[in-house]
């Protein structure tokens, strides 16, 4: 089959490549339809990994995906040919440790979309196990599918944080994920959430929906403003949704006394930040490693109109020119979100 393949940093190929389609009788077999690009798949392409991630061989990119089944296993009783699906990208071995204490996510056996050395869906056909696959509704299309494996990572980081109901909430980063975590901060509970970032286009984009406040990092300290805005008393949750060192320089000078801060970005490289700070405040530190159990969730929500990621969606292109999207993604306009692929034109 043809595939969006990094075939090594910097470089990019639509080409044919031969990829596992065996049925096994819990799986389904699903004709891929729109296909986001993530910013790790971006990292892959441009730096050749992201952390401890590291591309050693040519690898089909994407996992964010929903798509239409076209073929069941024996032994699966809730999907039929034709339902159309998103899919949780990560497949843990859930007889770990990790996975009996409902942490699955961090299970170190965990096969993952466009993780080397594993290959992603940027193609028209995979195969994936039917207790990862989410029935789509009516009211959910294939693009807002595709959105539902980001937003599970905001409602994790929304479940990491522990939001109690009227919170004030301060993310530090307005890329897709920034904004995906303030809206599942909302959702989760807080009062107010403000949004900090050099781009006005995408602070202009995350100010649309009601609750969430754009600052301009142009204009002065994050932590200057939120201090200004709870009377000298901090946010009582920060998330850091960024990635860059600069980030974490005052993080701790954000938060309240006795306040969390929640790490969503990955970092390139490894970063610092000046732990007495956080002692100091007694600062609750939590971590966001992708998702465990919100992704039904995640859709739920999109699905019953909660929640709309429609405005976050940038463009999108055919198949044919994956390339040029992936481009256009590492080029970081200013006004883009989320950029997506449409693998089939054809909406079984």
């Amino acid at each position: 089959m043809k595939a969006l393949i990094v075939e090594r940093q910097g470089e990019l190929s639509l080409r044919e490549i031969d990829l596992p389609l065996n049925l096994g009788p819990s799986d389904v077999k699903v004709a891929v339809h729109t296909v986001g690009i993530c910013g790790s798949d971006v990292h892959y392409y441009t730096h050749g990994g992201i952390g401890s991630f590291r591309l050693n061989a040519p690898m089909v990119l994407g996992h964010e995906a929903s798509g239409t089944v076209v073929e069941v296993g024996s032994q699966v009783e809730n999907f039929v040919a034709g339902d159309r699906v998103c899919m949780e990208p990560g497949v843990p071995d859930l007889s770990s440790r990790a996975s009996k204490l409902g942490r699955y996510n961090v299970d170190p056996s965990v096969v993952f979309w466009a993780t080397p050395p594993i290959h992603g869906v940027l193609t028209p056909l995979i195969v994936h196990p039917a207790a990862f696959t989410y029935k789509l509704p009516s009211s959910v299309s294939f693009a807002e599918g595709a959105m539902v494996e980001p937003f599970a990572i905001g409602l994790q980081a929304a479940a990491r944080a522990r939001i109690v109901p009227g919170d004030v909430a301060a993310v530090i980063g307005c890329g897709p994920i920034g904004i995906m975590t303030a809206i599942a901060a909302l959702v989760g509970g807080c009062s107010r959430v403000y949004v900090s970032d050099f781009s006005s286009e995408k602070l202009a984009i995350a100010g649309k929906y009601q609750g969430i406040y754009p600052v301009n990092a142009a204009d002065g300290p994050f932590q200057s403003f939120i201090l200004s805005e709870t009377e000298g008393w901090g946010a009582d949750i920060v998330f850091e949704a960024s990635g860059s060192q600069n980030a974490f320089d005052a993080i701790f000078d954000t938060v309240r006394p006795g306040g969390a801060v929640v790490l969503v970005g990955l970092p390139v490289q490894p970063v610092t930040f000046n732990t007495h700070a956080a002692i100091c405040k007694e600062v609750r530190i939590e971590t966001v490693m992708r998702y465990a159990n919100v992704f039904d969730r995640a859709l739920s929500l999109i699905s019953t109109g909660k929640v709309d990621l429609k405005p976050l969606i940038s463009d999108t292109y055919g198949f044919d020119d994956a390339v040029q999207a992936f481009e256009r993604a590492a080029s970081a306009r200013a006004s883009d979100v989320k950029i997506q692929i449409r693998v089939s034109e054809n909406a079984i």
